[in-house]
């Protein structure tokens, strides 16, 4: 994927500047930012096309089908192009145009023009260069689309989870012998897949009808008596709360028990009789969730509970698409304008820890048969300083009695280590870790210059740490040269102005560092931390 041009998309970048004011006013502000347009349109397709690996990889293989076709077929119109321009003297562009077709219609595509908003000659291309991007893609796509046909539904791991999930909910109802469940999915592709691979099974070993209802294909049931229509499905889908007895003997006699959909049912629709609801992908507009759990949380219902059930994307698919930070951010800035409940929240403490602990184990070599617990964040990330410590603990004992305001000196080390001070502080409010980002909380490390500017903040314990054992390596007494001399600068420790000043300094450094993180958190994927903690100032440290 890492690979992909999906210059496809973009053929505006291969218009000679010749000729580019046929389609774009290059005079106009619009004109001036198109190339930063096409440019993020590149990116918007890639994270889109990972959208769909993140809901299905049947919906996914579909997709990358499709754009493999689409580009494979416009390098046969660029071959094509060249072909007609080698058999006549010159090019008759009127006569192309007369017949231009858009490539992107779904019924017939254009052999000499491309883009969906507007059409581009392909005498304007610069089609040597184009059709090597081109090449390129169709070639990674071809490897991409063999990987992808491996992948059956007995070896879909997030189908086989699915499946699961819905065995237990059926063999353990959490309302009175309920066993009805909507699975919700943003792609009506992924929804075919969902019903081919589940109706037949779940009639088979639990005698449960399922119907699908997407926006532009006509609904299906499983059930031969009930009509495949859109209002006979939901009907016998939540009876009561679609008042079915209103119909008569018509849709009397089966019920459906499962039901896959897309978000054409989102808004609008009473379907309290249901008491489970399965996200099985999570739609970017966190409102869309709320709409979607929002069919069975309604006034009316007979459920005494009612279950909402996420399906995330995993860590390394994550990492691309950004997902999970970016509709939880969402929600939360929903729940601070509108004081509503936050449907997407996850109360495990440990959830952030985890996926830290999953990402080091993915980049960081760990001897894990060396530990005899599990693995931590301190394990993984500085465990070659617990080993330090390990060591210091055995030759000088437990350094819990050490009073608070001893010092050390040492010599500095041009660039590596400047003239300054490494305060370390302690959080007095320990049972909370402010924005979830420092790893040593409650203790906080800030390095600061003479000068007062921050060398290292307290963001970057690994790289602090290392600063104070490159100062202190192969020394196990004082420097008694440079004791003196810090007393003799102190007065023996009397005037502390210029080391308190410094302290006021680093400590706000701590107060902006996370300012700066909770307005960008506001603005930003990763999980807003505005409003969460707040650190005043000295008084909040010892």
């Amino acid at each position: 994927i890492d690979g992909l041009n999906l210059d496809i998309y973009t053929p505006l970048k291969f218009v000679q500047k010749s000729r580019l004011a046929k389609y774009v006013d290059v005079e106009s502000s619009e004109g001036k930012t198109w190339e930063n347009r096409e440019a993020g349109r590149n990116v918007l397709m890639v994270t889109n096309l990972l959208k769909r690996a993140e809901s299905s990889i049947h919906a996914f293989r579909v997709t990358v089908e499709r754009l493999n076709e689409l580009i494979y077929g416009t390098i046969k119109s660029i071959d094509r192009f060249e072909q007609k321009r080698t058999d006549s003297d010159y090019f008759e562009f009127d006569d192309i145009l007369d017949s231009i077709k858009d490539i992107e219609d779904d019924d017939n595509d254009s052999d000499y023009s491309v883009g969906k908003e507007k059409k581009i000659d392909l005498g304007d291309i610069d089609r040597i260069r184009w059709r090597e991007k081109l090449a390129k893609d169709h070639a990674i796509l071809e490897e991409l689309l063999e990987r992808i046909r491996l992948i059956t539904p007995e070896h879909d791991l997030k189908l086989q989870e699915l499946k699961k999930v819905i065995s237990r909910k059926i063999n353990s109802p959490i309302n009175d012998n309920n066993k009805k469940i909507i699975i919700f999915t943003a792609f009506a592709d992924t929804a075919d897949y969902l019903y081919a691979n589940l109706a037949d099974i779940l009639l088979d070993k639990y005698q449960l009808y399922s119907g699908i209802i997407t926006g532009g294909r006509t609904p299906n049931t499983n059930c031969l008596e009930i009509p495949k229509d859109f209002n006979s499905i939901l009907t016998c889908f939540s009876p009561v709360s679609k008042n079915r007895a209103a119909f008569g003997a018509a849709l009397a006699s089966k019920n459906v028990d499962i039901l896959i959909a897309t978000d054409c049912i989102s808004e609008g629709q009473n379907l309290q009789d249901c008491d489970y609801l399965i996200n099985y992908d999570i739609h970017w507009n966190p409102v869309r969730i709320i709409q979607r759990f929002g069919r069975i949380d309604r006034i009316g219902s007979n459920n005494k509970q009612i279950q909402l059930v996420n399906f995330w994307p995993n860590v390394t698919l994550d990492d691309y698409i950004n997902l999970k930070a970016r509709v939880e951010n969402r929600t939360k800035l929903i729940s601070i304008a509108g004081a509503g409940g936050d449907v997407l929240d996850n109360t495990d403490p440990d959830l952030e820890y985890r996926k830290i602990q999953l990402e080091r184990l993915q980049n960081e070599v760990v001897d894990l048969e060396e530990m005899n617990s599990g693995v931590s964040i301190m394990d993984l990330g500085l465990n070659e300083f617990h080993l330090d410590l390990q060591e210091l603990h055995k030759k000088y004992g437990d350094v819990d009695n050490i009073p608070f305001g001893i010092n050390a000196t040492a010599a500095a080390i041009e660039n590596e280590a400047p003239a300054g001070v490494i305060y370390i502080l302690k959080n007095i409010n320990s049972d909370v870790n402010i924005d979830k980002q420092n790893r040593l909380h409650p203790f906080y490390l800030v390095y600061i210059r003479d000068d007062g500017e921050i060398f290292v903040n307290h963001l970057n314990p690994k790289s602090l740490l290392d600063k104070m054992r490159l100062l202190c390596k192969d020394r196990t007494l004082p420097n008694r040269s440079l004791v003196a001399q810090f007393n003799r600068e102190t007065e023996d420790g009397k005037k502390m102005e210029k080391y308190s000043q410094l302290l006021s300094d680093a400590i706000r450094s701590i107060i902006l560092v996370k300012e700066e993180k909770d307005v960008a958190s506001l603005f930003k994927a990763g999980g807003t931390s505005a409003l969460n903690n707040v650190i005043s100032g000295l008084d909040d440290f010892e």
